[in-house]
């Protein structure tokens, strides 16, 4: 069982740079998947990133792809989301989850656990 909690959320001017982070407890969170998704105001969820069990893979939406670095860190069972050159349709609720595999996930339904969301708001 793990539980995840996100935080760095926050107001920010476009152009300008955040950095969520997601801290997980439980003894396996090394051999966990993990995503990043966001859903905004009257949108369904979408995702927006993930990494493989050991951090030596990435994957991303094209949406973000380019500004937004995913990465983790075993020894502190924690994600990350590093988010540049921010625009106000990157506002939303943004989630961690994770999913009991090894490699890249990237479908929403193949992930069991998700935190409980952190708002990022990016004002023009």
């Amino acid at each position: 069982q793990v539980d995840l909690v996100e935080s760095g959320g926050g107001l920010v001017q476009a152009g300008g740079s955040l950095r969520l982070s997601c801290a997980a407890s439980g003894r396996t969170f090394s051999s966990y998947a993990m995503g990043w998704f966001r859903q905004a105001p009257g949108k369904e969820r979408e995702f927006v990133a993930a990494i493989n069990w050991s951090g030596a893979s990435t994957y991303y939406a094209d949406s973000v792809k380019g500004r937004f670095t995913i990465s983790r860190d075993n020894a502190k069972k924690s994600v990350y989301l590093q988010m540049n050159s921010l625009k106000p349709e990157d506002t939303a609720i943004y989630y961690c989850a994770t999913a009991q595999r090894l490699g890249i996930v990237i479908t929403e339904h193949e992930y069991g656990t998700w935190g409980q969301g952190t708002q990022v708001t990016v004002s023009s």
